[in-house]
């Protein structure tokens, strides 16, 4: 944003810049001091003269706003007589107002400018939250709040400690979020005509293309940052007693409202009225219902925008606990969820707890819900950041005793077959989850020990099936799990656990020789217990353990193979160059002997 003044003021002390400004306040005479204190109030200016100019001009239009009339640009533009624009006092304060608009649009260029020191902005934006309190009659000042969110969100560099600040300090007044709900709103939809205009004319230089798209996700991720550091809207109470920033709606000022509402603003236009019908909105009665529906509104307005891939990550991990709970009607967001669900990878998994929320509490019927969550079991995810959710979510999703068994089945069989290739830490995660699956299911209790011979005929008959011992007949790659093949195979991989190096994998898989169709002696596992483990959670249980028999490593014989002959009949593990290196091994033995001798001679 470039000055507004084409010539900066000449170079003046502090202290005749004090005097101007108490020239200022004491007489109308010197009104001329007005644009002089205004040309100080620049980014390059030095921090003492901008303050100082700062509480001037603050002083002095705190004053005389009142008695101002609305700006040119103002949609409660008042209609005046032809009398009176003739008027020289009116001429005066229409003068006044466009100074004033001109020093709020100074005060929004030293705000957002990254030249400014931190502890100026603060003062500058204090200033400047004062005319938003006061500059509309007593009103809340939208129209200037506005203006300052769209060059925040709209500057070209980051303004990070201007968002933390006005969050910090501002957030907490009502009457400031529901104001900030409406300029996110209509900033979110600017920039989505833009994107939109922007793909129509996809032609030109390809840099200027880029520099387009860097400047609309700088400004996304502004927006992200200010709607996603908005306080919650109910209280801990649930009851609307909220403070309000400016005295707009509260009870104290009925008398105040009375009086804007004498006969010589009756002519006043729609504008103006839909302006007071907004004031009135403000009160802390009918505050919350008002407010969910402007917070729905700018959190659909946003989500319908190009969000980078860091940004639509942070808004799916916070989306069913900070946003979905406060919508006016949660089943709006089922286009944006399924289309995230369908992205496969980490974001799908990110999506499925928002999504799982509308499907168990709102009514949302997804037909390819459980093939897509099948689709999502793969070795990555138990690396991701977020599986620990995943893995309570999945549980939760296989609980229902509705599950049809085939599908049961192929939950159980493909986390079977993932326990080969996962670390331990997964391996614990998928003994619970099967260990669930068996004990809710006692249809698909066959997979635990089935013979080759248990197979029925038409099962041998098949003739697109191998019919050799121990053939699987589940297909790991299918991505639809009724044609898996689930029901016909086995949990053959849980057994190899029961040998598995990591101990605590060894025992826990015992737990699965229990007849778990037997509810009354059995209970669930608790996934939370396991879902977060990883080598550190392991190594940690395992040193905390009180061990009664500690094993050596002592062999009453020289082991002479890695494996024994009986572990694998048909196979030897015997090198067939043994005796050179025992030889060899000798006649190193014998010259160790003989250097010790020399030492020791």
């Amino acid at each position: 944003m470039t000055s507004i003044l084409a010539k900066k003021p000449k170079k003046m002390k502090l202290k005749g810049l004090k005097t101007l400004g108490q020239q200022l306040l004491s007489s109308r005479a010197h009104i001329n001091n007005l644009p002089l204190l205004l040309g100080f109030i620049s980014p390059s200016s030095p921090p003492p003269h901008v303050l100082e100019s700062l509480l001037s001009l603050q002083s002095f239009f705190t004053t005389v706003l009142a008695d101002l009339p609305p700006s040119q640009s103002s949609k409660k533009r008042r209609r005046i007589d032809d009398s009176a624009k003739q008027d020289p006092e009116f001429i005066y304060r229409t003068w006044l107002r466009s100074k004033f608009d001109e020093f709020v649009t100074l005060l929004i260029e030293v705000l957002i400018s990254p030249d400014t020191e931190d502890a100026l902005r603060e003062i500058v934006l204090d200033s400047f939250m004062e005319f938003v309190k006061l500059g509309n009659g007593g009103s809340f000042y939208s129209s200037i709040y506005h203006k300052l969110l769209r060059s925040i969100v709209n500057s070209p560099t980051p303004v990070d400690f201007l968002s933390e600040l006005l969050a910090l300090k501002y957030f907490k007044y009502i009457d400031v979020r529901y104001f900030t709900f409406i300029s996110l709103e209509k900033l979110s939809k600017a920039l989505d005509t833009k994107d939109t205009a922007g793909d129509e004319t996809a032609g030109g230089d390809g840099d200027s293309r880029s520099q387009s798209r860097e400047s609309m996700e700088l400004s996304i991720c502004k927006i992200h940052y200010i709607i996603s550091h908005i306080p919650p809207l109910e209280g801990n109470d649930g009851k609307s007693e909220y403070e309000m920033w400016s005295g707009s709606g509260l009870p104290s000022n009925e008398e105040h409202d009375k009086k804007k509402l004498s006969k010589a603003q009756k002519a006043e236009d729609k504008g103006w009225k839909a302006e007071k019908q907004t004031n009135t909105v403000l009160s802390p009665a009918s505050i919350a219902k008002k407010m969910k529906l402007k917070f729905t509104k700018a959190w659909i307005s946003f989500l319908r925008l190009p969000i980078p891939v860091n940004v639509y990550k942070e808004v799916l991990a916070t989306l069913h606990q900070a946003v979905i709970p406060h919508l006016s009607n949660p089943i709006i967001l089922c286009d944006f969820l399924t289309k995230s669900y369908d992205i496969g990878g980490v974001v799908s998994v990110m999506a499925l707890s928002s999504l799982f929320i509308l499907m168990t509490q709102h009514g949302l019927e997804y037909p390819n819900f459980y093939e897509k969550l099948y689709a999502l079991l793969s070795p990555s995810i138990f690396m991701a950041k977020h599986r620990a959710k995943f893995f309570q979510l999945l549980d939760s999703c296989l609980k229902s005793p509705l599950l049809p068994a085939y599908l049961a089945a192929a939950f159980a069989k493909k986390l079977s077959r993932l326990s080969i290739c996962v670390p331990p830490s997964g391996e614990l995660v998928i003994i619970a989850l099967i260990h669930n699956l068996l004990r809710r299911h006692p249809s698909i209790n066959c997979l635990v020990h089935k013979e080759d011979g248990d197979e029925n005929e038409e099962d041998k008959n098949d003739s697109g099936s191998e019919k050799r011992p121990g053939f699987d007949h589940f297909n790991s790659e299918e991505s639809n799990p009724i044609k898996s093949n689930a029901m016909r195979s086995s949990l053959w991989e849980i057994d190899t656990l029961r040998h598995h190096y990591c101990p605590p994998v060894s025992r826990f898989v015992l737990s699965l020789e229990n007849d778990l169709t037997v509810r009354s002696k059995t209970t669930e596992m608790d996934i939370k217990d396991f879902s977060s483990g990883s080598y550190a959670t392991i190594f940690g249980d395992e040193i905390r353990r009180r061990v009664k028999q500690v094993p050596l490593a002592f062999y009453k014989a020289t082991p002479t193979s890695l494996f024994p002959e009986s572990d694998f009949c048909g196979w030897t593990f015997k090198y067939e160059g043994s005796n050179e290196i025992k030889e060899q091994k000798t006649v190193e033995e014998d010259d160790a002997s003989t250097k010790r001798q020399r030492i020791e001679c």
